[in-house]
C-alpha cells in the first residue's frame, strides 16, 4: 500500500472514533503533600473532546488521500 492510502485510512478511523466516542479521557495522579510516611494524593481526570467538524475534516481528507493513493499506480 502507498503511504497516502495508509494515512487516508488512518484519518477515516479517526473520524469513526471521533463520532462514536466523542473524545478521550485520561487520569493524572497528583501528590498534594508528603509528611514522613504519610502521602496525601488525589486523582484528576481530564477529558479531551474531538469536535464533530474535526471528524468531518478527517473524513474528507482521508477519502481524498485514499483516492490519490489508488490513482497514482
Amino acid at each position: 500500500m502507498k503511504p497516502a492510502t495508509l494515512v487516508g485510512i488512518l484519518l477515516i478511523l479517526v473520524r469513526i472514533v471521533g463520532f462514536a466516542v466523542g473524545g478521550f479521557s485520561f487520569t493524572h495522579e497528583k501528590q498534594d503533600a508528603k509528611i514522613g510516611p504519610l502521602n496525601i494524593e488525589h486523582k484528576e481526570t481530564s477529558t479531551v473532546p474531538i469536535p464533530p467538524i474535526l471528524s468531518s475534516i478527517a473524513l474528507v481528507g482521508g477519502i481524498a488521500l485514499v483516492a490519490v493513493g489508488a490513482r497514482s499506480k
